[in-house]
């Protein structure tokens, strides 16, 4: 029953949360309601059995939970008292024309008065119910610096009176890229769990793509929120083909491609052919483009690298990032070679990166410097949380002394 309880609190946590944050305008409030009423599930449902809603059971019991920690406080504001009694009438205005309190939520969190940082962080925590553990790991820092951001990032919001709503039309260019930023970071999550035995939580994935949805139809004439829904579809495409039926994770080259889903790919190609045609690239377009070419080979030798290589070159003027830099390695292995791409991966600073060490190690047994390569398979098994990367990883340094 706790694993049950515990994939309803990954499933609903978020849309709980944002359903409170809707009623009462308080963001602590809401968070803190909400785990009160897990924290009653785990008491009740080992013997009572799952209810027929299980969200809608936590949802009622977070928002009775609120109000009656309101009412034992000896003083209450306007807003809050407002709320209280909007919940008793059972007639809470819906905030808006778009009625999906997630995506509000993301729109509050990613508001220009926060960090953006903080705005990525805060929306993973509230929207995605990550833990700050896991979020920590996004953003490659220390759990304790996290943790600190949230706490600032909601005082913020508190102090700043910052409004729970979509904005209008004239604002909503000013705030896409941390919106953007973090339902990627969101599908990323889903698609390589941060921990668990799990490689892949689909529900998460499912989420992203959800919003990424919304999005596109909320501005349709944006050219990378139609480039993050291609991203994701294309990526998702592949993942039924990730994991091998022992639950390790299989690589790219190495997925039975036929096992692919066909409708995702074409869906998310003809997205990249209409964002080419609008010649406004961006980030997430460029990374759509990448998957683009991935989908097109019926084989992982047939895939055309160069193109991949010159979209990577394109990528890190826009996103110099660590993570760019690590792929873009990956693509020059394929074209030049894998001394060549060594070489970059050495000048990556993100020694606590996982991927980084393995990147590496794989390409020190590529030109046979197999007790370098071992080393490195180590240091990367010692930064991985993720049971399915874990098996995969033990797997090929195993293969090294073979």
């Amino acid at each position: 029953m706790s694993v049950e309880i515990e994939r309803v609190f990954r499933q609903e946590s978020g849309r709980a949360v944002a359903s409170l944050v809707r009623t009462f305008g308080d963001i602590d409030l809401a968070e803190e309601a909400v785990q009160e009423a897990f924290v009653i599930a785990l008491q009740r449902w080992p013997t009572t059995g799952l209810p027929p809603s299980p969200a809608g059971w936590i949802i009622t019991t977070a928002k009775n939970r609120a109000v009656d920690r309101l009412r034992r406080e000896r003083s209450r504001n306007d807003r809050q008292q407002q709320a209280v009694a909007m919940l008793e009438r059972d007639d809470v205005p819906d905030g808006g024309p778009v009625t999906d309190d997630r995506l509000r939520l993301v729109f509050t969190c990613c508001h220009p008065a926060l960090a953006p940082e903080a705005q990525v962080a805060l929306t993973l925590r509230l929207v995605a119910g990550l833990q700050t553990t896991e979020i920590a790991r996004a953003f490659l820092v220390p759990e304790a610096t996290m943790a600190q951001r949230l706490v600032r990032a909601k005082k913020k919001i508190k102090a700043a009176n910052i409004p729970y709503r979509v904005p209008s039309d004239a604002e909503l260019p000013d705030r896409l890229r941390p919106v953007l930023s973090v339902v990627y970071l969101i599908f990323n999550e889903g698609y390589v769990a941060t921990a668990g035995d799990d490689l892949v939580r689909a529900d998460v994935c499912a989420e992203a793509i959800r919003l990424a949805r919304l999005l596109a139809s909320l501005m349709p004439d944006e050219p990378e929120v139609h480039g993050l829904l291609a991203l994701l579809l294309l990526v998702e495409a592949r993942r039924p083909a990730r994991v091998s039926a022992g639950g390790s994770l299989v690589r790219l080259p190495d997925q039975d491609r036929s096992r692919w889903s066909r409708p995702l790919i074409d869906e998310g190609q003809a997205i990249v052919r209409a964002c080419l045609r609008r010649d406004q690239p961006g980030p997430f377009q460029i990374q759509a483009a990448i998957s683009a070419v991935h989908a097109d080979a019926t084989t992982a030798a047939e895939t055309a690298w160069d193109q991949i290589l010159a979209l990577y070159d394109q990528l890190l003027r826009f996103v110099p990032s660590p993570v760019v830099q690590l792929n873009r390695a990956v693509a020059v292995a394929e074209v030049s070679g894998a001394a060549e791409a060594l070489a970059i991966v050495d000048g990556i600073d993100a020694d606590a990166y996982h991927l980084l060490h393995a990147t590496r190690a794989d390409l020190l047994a590529r030109l046979g410097r197999s007790a370098e390569a071992d080393a490195a398979y180590e240091r990367a098994l010692a930064l991985t949380t993720n049971s399915a990367e874990q098996r995969l990883l033990g797997e090929r340094r195993a293969a090294l002394s073979a």
